[in-house]
């Protein structure tokens, strides 16, 4: 359904559909009781939970260890006015499990950097949500 502002809201199949394409998302989180964003890149597991690695004594991990956190990836094309948005909120978890941890290595997402102590953080998509602009041309 397209919206009078020129925005379609996304479900939750669609929303997992654009982000299994997109590269790189960014984490949302609290770090010293300030807003942070993070950007970052990441796999979609197949149970539609986003996936990221990073350094186990990362910042970020400590951050986000246990908590809940919003992701958000994208992607527009300024010249048409178009693109989609997509925000993930959910529990974010460093993934202890050696069993999922080997599993990830296989199927995970592989870190830009490089890393030593690479450590897996799950965050599982409780919440989906979408939108996508249409287009419109918004000028008078």
């Amino acid at each position: 359904m397209i919206h009078s502002d020129g925005f379609r809201a996304l479900d939750r199949q669609e929303c997992l559909r654009l982000l299994g394409k997109a590269p790189v998302g960014r984490v949302v989180y609290t770090r010293q009781a300030l807003p942070a964003v993070l950007p970052v890149n990441f796999t979609l597991d197949s149970d539609g939970s986003v996936v990221l690695c990073t350094s186990a004594g990362s910042d970020l991990v400590r951050a986000v260890d246990g908590v809940v956190v919003a992701f958000e990836a994208d992607d527009f094309h300024a010249g048409r006015r178009s693109g989609w948005s997509v925000v993930v909120t959910g529990r974010a978890e460093a993934v202890t499990d050696p069993g999922e941890h080997e599993r990830l290595l296989r199927t995970g997402p592989r870190s830009w950097m490089p890393l030593r102590d690479g450590v897996f953080v799950r965050i599982e998509s409780e919440m989906v949500t979408g939108r996508e602009l249409t287009g419109v041309d918004g000028r008078p």
